[in-house]
């Protein structure tokens, strides 16, 4: 018995002396405070040939137990055994960087014009609001969003603006203002909303929709596929019997969940929502063919048609080339079938694809990162985002050049026509719904105030009409627009002639306005941007928030204030500062 033990204890001495002599003496530094161990003598070669490696004594057990006490043993063969236990852990990894392969299109912002250059811009009209929410998403979880996340014109138009009534035979009326330009000394802006009219309920057209829903395994997440659901739950309560819907889901492939029906049966519409699991790859191109087959089957002429995507955008399976989704989407577009996205999720959500996939469908484009946000969209503005009152609607905005030396656009990049396309009824444009509100804003550099002027022409001249001379006009501003039933389009005009008004007594729409474009002129680091900064423009949105009772104005107040801060944060903890998507594309928007 006390052979077995001595062998025992022998044992685990050696393995203490080989570890020893491996970790190059580090034991003794980190055992300074126990009794020390006398080291068995060496000869000459012994030190030559441990220099190479290191060996053991021949008899180490003995070597030990003639060197050390019993407790220096057992204390070594417990050091001999902490270090084994070590040396079988895996090597400490530094922390792995979040997932995030999110794509979005890269944008050129829009430049300054000379009006005796280039006298009009002209663009298409977009109502989209998804750029404000995924900033919100991504400030709130303390990342700076990359700069083409940030879309100024749909920052501009998330938010409610005051009641303009609109009457006569128009659905769409005009208004525009002119105030000082707050980041920029000198200059001037411009705003020009449309108003469109809201018909009564009892005008409202019947609905045929078709959800389309994407179930795949990248929408296993609480803030995509739940979430989902629970955002067309609000929606189905919207609807009523005169209404019919249908639900496709796509995964590994693409599927009828629910055929065509009444929107009362509220219950089989519920039970289809809740059946749908996450799960297999993206068959998102044949899921859109899909929903567009049924959508032709239940089209009514004197319905509201629609298709309803509800996505990450992560398409990677199928015939998912852009190009051949934008030529089937503008084809069911020209049919009376239009296109309204949702948004979901984080990590690999494709903005960029999303985003182009509704413009060129002629719906909406929405991120939904909150249940809150998703009954704003599907249940309080549900009736603008089903009921096109206005069709192709266009502007286009001329210069006086007596008064104007130079003027940009702010934002509505991806929506930029040529001038001749203003008039021709054959290209496409942005729709307007029930009773929303479309802003647009331009900078203005007045006469007197630019820097430089544009070499003269060889070949022509620009001479002036005599309107330019009316010293009180800035700019004329003209909208064409079609009905919802298409046909010829019609135009509207509103010079603009009244004085410039100091910043603090413009209206508070315009106010607030110009405080969200500068907000993302900063956001975007814009070369435009000049004194632009968030202290400016929290001083300036948290006054007028005071004022009207508006959470989400609240809420915008709060958002600057994390921008500010991250801003200010050191680099690493700047999540997203220049930030490089995995899948962000390389097409550039020119205006």
């Amino acid at each position: 018995m006390k052979s077995r033990v001595a062998g025992s204890l022998m044992l685990s001495m050696a393995v203490a002396v080989g570890l020893a002599a491996c970790a190059g003496g580090g034991d003794r530094q980190t055992l300074a405070d126990q009794e020390p161990v006398q080291e068995p003598a060496t000869t000459s070669s012994d030190r030559a040939s441990n220099a190479t490696v290191a060996q053991p004594p021949a008899d180490a057990g003995a070597a030990m137990a003639q060197a050390a006490s019993p407790k220096q043993a057992m204390r070594s063969a417990l050091f001999a055994r902490e270090n084994m236990a070590s040396m079988m852990l895996p090597p400490r990894m530094p922390p792995a960087a979040p997932f995030n392969r999110e794509g979005y299109e890269a944008i050129t912002e829009n430049r300054f014009h000379d009006p005796q250059v280039t006298p009009l811009s002209t663009f298409g009209l977009d109502v989209d609001t998804a750029s404000y929410t995924n900033l919100r998403r991504l400030l709130n979880a303390g990342q700076t969003p990359p700069i083409d996340a940030v879309r100024i014109e749909e920052l501009v138009n998330y938010f409610d603006y005051s009641e303009l009534p609109v009457s006569g035979r128009h659905p769409i009326r005009l208004r525009t203002e002119l105030t000082e330009a707050p980041w920029a000394d000198g200059h001037l802006l411009a705003m020009v909303q449309v108003a469109a009219h809201a018909p009564k309920p009892a005008q409202a057209l019947p609905n045929r929709l078709v959800f389309l829903i994407d179930t795949s395994g990248s929408m296993q997440a609480p803030d995509k596929l739940p979430m989902l659901q629970r955002a067309f739950r609000q929606l189905t309560e919207q609807l009523g019997p005169e209404d019919s819907v249908a639900i496709v889901t796509y995964a590994g492939n693409a599927g009828v969940a629910l055929p065509a029906t009444r929107g009362d049966q509220k219950s089989k519409l519920y039970e289809a929502i809740g059946r749908m699991q996450a799960g297999g790859s993206t068959a998102g191109a044949r899921g859109i063919e899909l929903a567009y087959q049924i959508a032709q089957q239940q089209f009514d002429a004197e319905a509201n048609n629609r298709v309803i995507l509800a996505t990450d955008g992560d398409f990677n399976v199928g015939a998912s080339s852009q190009g051949e989704l934008v030529r089937l989407i503008e084809q069911r577009r020209d049919q009376g079938i239009y296109l309204t996205v949702l948004g979901f999720g984080t990590g690999n959500y494709q903005d960029g694809r999303m985003h182009r996939l509704a413009d060129h469908g002629d719906g909406n484009y929405y991120y939904i990162d909150t249940d809150l946000e998703a009954r704003r969209v599907l249940v309080d503005k549900l009736q603008g985002t089903l009921v096109t009152v206005a069709k192709d609607v266009k502007l286009q905005v001329e210069f006086n050049p007596q008064r104007v030396a130079q003027y940009r656009l702010l934002g509505y990049e991806t929506r930029a026509l040529a001038a001749e396309d203003f008039k021709d009824d054959r290209k496409d444009a942005g729709d307007v719904g029930a009773g929303q509100r479309v802003t647009a804003l331009y900078e203005i550099v007045p006469v007197g105030a630019q820097t430089g002027a544009p070499d003269a022409l060889r070949y022509q001249t620009r001479k002036p009409t005599p309107a330019s001379q009316r010293k009180d006009e800035w700019m004329l501003v003209k909208a064409r627009y079609k009905q919802p039933d298409g046909g010829a389009s019609t135009e509207l005009r509103n010079v603009v002639e009244a004085d410039v008004t100091a910043l603090a007594q413009a209206s508070a729409d315009l106010q607030w306005a110009a405080a969200v474009a500068e907000f993302g002129l900063v956001m975007r680091k814009s070369e435009h941007a000049a004194d632009a900064s968030f202290a400016d423009v929290l001083r300036r949105s948290e006054r007028l928030a005071q004022r009207i009772d508006d959470p989400a104005r609240d809420e915008f107040v709060g958002l600057v204030r994390q921008a500010n801060l991250l801003a200010k944060a050191p680099e690493p903890l700047r999540m997203g500062r220049d930030y490089q998507p995995a899948h962000q594309t390389t097409a550039r928007v020119q205006e």
